[in-house]
Parts: C-alpha cells; sequence; structure tokens
C-alpha cells in the first residue's frame, strides 16, 4: 500500500498528525487517544496498515 493511501485513510477516520520522529511520523486518533507510528516509506506492507489501523482503533483499509 502507497504511504500517500493509508495517510487519507487515516485522516478519513479522524486521526490527526501528532509529531514527526526521526523515521516515523506518529498518528493519534483524537476519538480514543490512541497513537500508532506510521513509517515513512513510500510502500508500506499490508499487514503493517492493518496493525497501525487496528492500533488506532479505526477500520482496516
Amino acid at each position: 500500500m502507497k504511504r500517500r493511501d493509508l495517510i487519507r485513510h487515516l485522516v478519513s477516520c479522524g486521526c490527526v498528525l501528532v509529531r514527526e520522529g526521526g523515521n516515523h511520523s506518529w498518528w493519534g486518533n483524537t476519538t480514543t487517544g490512541a497513537r500508532s507510528a506510521v513509517p515513512r516509506h513510500r510502500e508500506v506492507s499490508d499487514y503493517l496498515a492493518r496493525k497501525i489501523c487496528r492500533d488506532l482503533g479505526i477500520p482496516e483499509p
């Protein structure tokens, strides 16, 4: 999955960018307060994309 598609999905589900780390971007769910790291690679594996969505408590893409 492309990183930009994952970011688009996170934003559509109500998640916001918390901060930029060295190699990852930290995203948080404003409703639940959950946070997860999204790596800064062009491609994110489908398995990792599902895990990020589960960590944030949003539907999988």
